[in-house]
């Protein structure tokens, strides 16, 4: 019966009523205020009424942006460190992210000093840093590339091939030649 439209045709007292005319519902399971409400019917019958409104005359209301000054930090620390190697632990009740730490010293910093906001930036990274939060800035690499060793950037086929090429001129300077023989496993 939800969402049907005879319910906007009657009262709940006349559906209750028609009801118990059809047998739907007993006298004996008749609720307790119908008697009530029978001998004493309101003055006023309760109709339903649709509400007329035009959208025209609705006014568009604008919720202004609810903007904090820690959520600049917050945005600055995102662009420059990133969210981090592992995703926030919120099963625990009383996990503080990373980001609400920097947070929180970068306020307690900019209370006692009178830096500008990018030395103050740095300084709470800085003093991150003496609590044992490491930062790792996004996009940098943990190395500079001038600073790299030369062997790292070797292939795997160009070391193979040097190797080859090393063990071949090795036999050749010894002049053995050491073959396998396949029915026992001693080198000859």
């Amino acid at each position: 019966m939800a969402g049907s439209r005879l319910e906007k045709l009657g009262t709940v007292f006349t559906r209750v009523r028609d009801l118990m005319r059809a047998g739907v519902i007993k006298r004996a399971e008749k609720p307790i205020w119908y008697d009530v409400y029978k001998a004493f019917p309101p003055k006023k019958a309760p109709l339903y009424v649709k509400p007329h409104t035009r959208q025209s005359t609705k006014k568009h209301q604008t919720v202004p942006e609810i903007f904090y000054r820690e959520d600049e930090v917050r945005a600055k620390f995102y662009e420059q460190y990133g969210t981090g190697p592992r995703p926030l632990d919120l099963s625990k009740p009383n996990f503080v992210s990373t980001c609400q730490r920097f947070v929180d010293k970068y306020t307690e910093l900019k209370d006692s000093s009178d830096l500008d906001d990018s030395a103050l930036f740095e300084e709470t990274g800085k003093a991150l840093l003496t609590e044992g939060i490491v930062l790792k800035r996004r996009g940098s690499s943990p190395v500079s590339a001038e600073s790299r060793d030369p062997v790292l950037e070797l292939k795997l086929t160009d070391m193979l091939a040097e190797q080859s090429v090393s063990a071949d001129s090795d036999e050749a300077a010894e002049g053995t030649i050491h073959t396998i023989d396949p029915s026992s496993s001693k080198t000859i």
